[in-house]
């Protein structure tokens, strides 16, 4: 495969110089009717092309795109993301449309006169106040969708989760009984304390740590994100969740999960997209693929980068409090 887009590679530079030699000899070069009618039905052939092949990506591999969002607030920015995108392809549709059309039915004819606009005040209004009426709406109604999602005060009984990320993994901790972090700073890394919580502060006694992050179905989480080194990017995908970790500062997002994983494997929707998947990597000998929750990283902060990740389990909220009341405390770590 390597070796084939290193071919593909060196075809395309070589038309590129190709191209390029062909432009600084044209100096006195006169199109013909025969030349302009040429690359008008060229253009025309590119455009069934480019739409074709546009139809067929959705159909082929919309089998990777993620299933529907598994929290309460991710169903509203699916939403407007659908929105959004559905709007982007209606203008997208048309202008292409316009573009392969316009260069086959106006290719230059012997004969044949340019009508000539000066200008048109009509038309400039028409495409400048439509598109600022339009996107000034979605702006505003991703705005509404972004205050709603941020806003996390009316959350009764939250869960309090840190998020930690370093080069290259990521490592979190619960606020424990009293539903409150304790400090935490670089500087207190040191053997166990690899996330420097400050032991002395009367909040972090009860604080749990942990590698394999539980969620429970129904309850809103509010996330603390800190980063050791670099600036790194929490990516929970299907909860449709993202918040970047910047190192010296704490970063804050929630949401509440609204399917288990259990729910989600057995979800129709996600069993024909696993076995799509599977389908996939078996042509290329990968071992297959079962649905897990992941917390990703989404910025680029290393060597590493891709393997930095973190499973998720979200299990209903008694399976959870059982989980949680096994886990060692930073007191009982520590000592």
């Amino acid at each position: 495969m390597t070796a084939l887009l290193y071919i593909i590679l060196a075809v395309v530079v070589a038309v590129a110089i190709w191209q390029v030699a062909g432009i600084l000899n044209l100096k006195g070069v006169i199109a013909t009717e025969k030349d302009n009618n040429t690359q008008g039905i060229l253009f025309a052939l590119f455009g069934v092309f480019f739409y074709g092949l546009m139809i067929f990506s959705f159909v082929k591999y919309s089998v990777v795109l993620l299933p529907d969002a598994a929290s309460e607030e991710g169903s509203k920015i699916e939403t407007l993301y659908i929105v959004t995108m559905l709007l982007i392809l209606f203008v997208q549709a048309i202008t292409q449309f316009l573009l392969f059309f316009f260069a086959f039915k106006y290719r230059g004819v012997k004969g044949r006169k340019a009508l000539f606009y000066a200008d048109s005040h009509k038309l400039e209004m028409i495409w400048t106040i439509v598109p600022a009426v339009v996107l000034s709406g979605l702006v505003l109604y991703g705005l509404s969708v972004w205050n709603n999602v941020m806003d996390a005060s009316d959350a009764e009984n939250p869960l309090i989760v840190e998020i930690y990320a370093k080069q290259f993994q990521w490592e979190a901790r619960y606020a424990g009984e009293d539903n409150e972090l304790g400090r935490a700073n670089v500087r207190n890394i040191k053997g166990v304390n690899t996330m420097g919580v400050d032991v002395t502060d009367e909040h972090a006694s009860d604080d749990v740590p942990i590698r394999e992050l539980h969620l429970p179905k129904g309850r809103k989480v509010i996330f603390k994100f800190r980063s050791q080194d670099v600036l790194h990017s929490a990516y929970m995908p299907h909860f449709r969740a993202q918040m970047n970790c910047v190192p010296g500062m704490v970063t804050q997002f929630a949401f509440t999960p609204s399917l288990t994983t259990k729910e989600m494997r057995q979800n129709e929707a996600t069993i024909a997209k696993v076995e799509g998947i599977n389908k996939i990597r078996a042509e290329k000998g990968e071992d297959p693929y079962e649905f897990d929750y992941l917390l990703l990283c989404n910025k680029i902060c290393g060597s590493s980068h891709y393997n930095m990740q973190m499973k998720i389990i979200v299990e209903e909220e008694d399976e959870f409090n059982s989980w949680i009341k096994s886990q060692k405390t930073i007191a009982q770590i520590i000592q």
